[in-house]
This record gives structure tokens, sequence and C-alpha cells, in this order.
């Protein structure tokens, strides 16, 4: 399965997938009680400053996080509109940080590791009905479909301007289309491999 992983020989790539979520995961709850400005700043650079410990090249982690500057932008002046500007600032960091974070573990864990990971640590709940290798498949195609919806939105976007379309409110219908159709794909090919009898997709790591 192809991953956004970066391959590199660090401290970060070798700490253990499951210490990586649960890093993130703590990140994600802690930074939401962290109430100055200072303090969540500290945290944002202390997560830019482990991208060069990874060895994840500048140009790559700008690529990963472009996409989310306009929502977070969005976000930021609504804050700034319905609060205060100060509590606009606490919200733009949190993210930031999160956003970082998630790209860095992403980009330091095979998507492999980070599977085997999910499934270990939902494999208690199996008595409880939870099938880990059902979540383990959803974070698998999640982890994939992302890319593959940003390259099916970019053909898009080039289809309409061959066609002297620079922009159209129409964008959303092809996309739509298309990711409905690699979805059905999707589905049969899992049918095809017999997934609903419990057998497992064929996994290849990277």
């Amino acid at each position: 399965m192809l991953s956004l992983y970066h391959d590199a020989d660090t401290p970060v790539h070798a700490l253990p997938a499951g210490a990586k979520l649960l890093v993130l995961f703590g990140a994600g709850t802690g930074l939401f009680f962290v109430r100055s400005i200072p303090g969540l700043a500290v945290a944002l650079a202390a997560v830019v400053l482990c991208h060069p410990v990874a060895r994840v090249p500048w140009r790559t982690a700008w690529r990963q996080a472009r996409p989310v500057l306009p929502f977070t932008a969005l976000i930021v002046a609504a804050q700034v509109v319905l609060t205060d500007w100060a509590t606009a600032v606490l919200v733009g960091e949190r993210i930031l940080a999160l956003v970082l974070l998630a790209n860095l573990v992403t980009l330091t864990t095979r998507t492999s590791a980070m599977i085997a990971a999910v499934e270990a640590a939902l494999r208690p709940l199996r008595p409880l009905g939870v099938r880990p290798e059902r979540v383990g498949l959803l974070v698998a195609l999640t982890i994939r479909f992302i890319p593959v919806i940003r390259e099916q939105a970019e053909q898009v976007r080039a289809a309409q301007r061959a066609r002297g379309v620079e922009r159209s409110s129409a964008f959303l219908t092809p996309l739509l289309i298309k990711t409905l159709r690699l979805a059905d794909g999707l589905g049969e090919a899992l049918d095809a491999r017999g997934f609903e009898a419990g057998e497992r997709p064929h996994r290849t790591s990277r």
C-alpha cells in the first residue's frame, strides 16, 4: 500500500508506531488545556523543530500542511469575529501544532506499522464486537484516500483549465462522481478478495 511515508534513519522513525500514536493522542488532548499564547507557541515550535530531527524536507512538510492553511485562516477569522483576537490566536496555534504533529507521525511511520498498532490497541475490545481488522482497514483506506482524492481534485481542475474555466461552482460535482466511482471499484475489489468472509485483503507495506 502506498503511503506518505518519508524514509530516513532517525530516532523519530525508530520510535514504535504505538508510542507515536499515543503522543499524538496525548498532544491532541493536552493542547486544549494550554490556554496561553506563549505556551502554545512553544509547543508549536517544538513540533516544527522535530521535522529537521526526523530529516523531513521542509518542502515535504509544507506540501502536507498547505491544504489546511486556508481552513485554519477561516476558523481564525471566525473566532476573531465571534470571540476575540487572543482566542483566535490560541485556536490557530492549536490547529497548526496538531496538524504538523499528525503530518510528522504520518511521514515517519509506515502505514503497515500504524495499522498494526491500531489493531493491537483494539484487540482487547473484540469481545465487545469491535473488529480490529476492519478498523485497521478503515485507517489504511483513510490514509491512502487523502492523496488520491487530492490527485483527483487536481485532475478535475486541470480539465477545467484546459476548457478555459479557471473557477467554477461545478467543481465538486465531477470530483464527487470520480470519488464515488473510485469507492465503488474499491468495494468490488474487497468483495472479490472475500473480505466480508473475514479474509484480510492483500497489504503491501512501505
